[in-house]
């Protein structure tokens, strides 16, 4: 996750205020997608196997929590 401006090859969502920005196509290879926020930051569940970068300790996958 990163903030990011939109651009043409982007899918704009629109959650509440939060804005999410994804390149098209991208949802569909993540579904299904969570992502949470509590006091320690935002928290990524989808249905994509991250592999070892699902260890960096920023985000989760549907293999695993990062940083457990």
């Amino acid at each position: 996750m990163a903030l990011d401006k939109p651009k043409d090859q982007d899918d704009t969502h629109k959650v509440g205020d939060l804005t999410f920005l994804t390149e098209k196509g991208f949802m569909e290879k993540m579904k299904p997608i969570k992502v949470d926020f509590s006091t320690m930051g935002f928290s990524i569940n989808a249905g994509i196997d991250f592999g070892s970068a699902a260890e960096c300790g920023t985000c989760s996958s549907s293999s695993g929590t990062c940083g457990t």
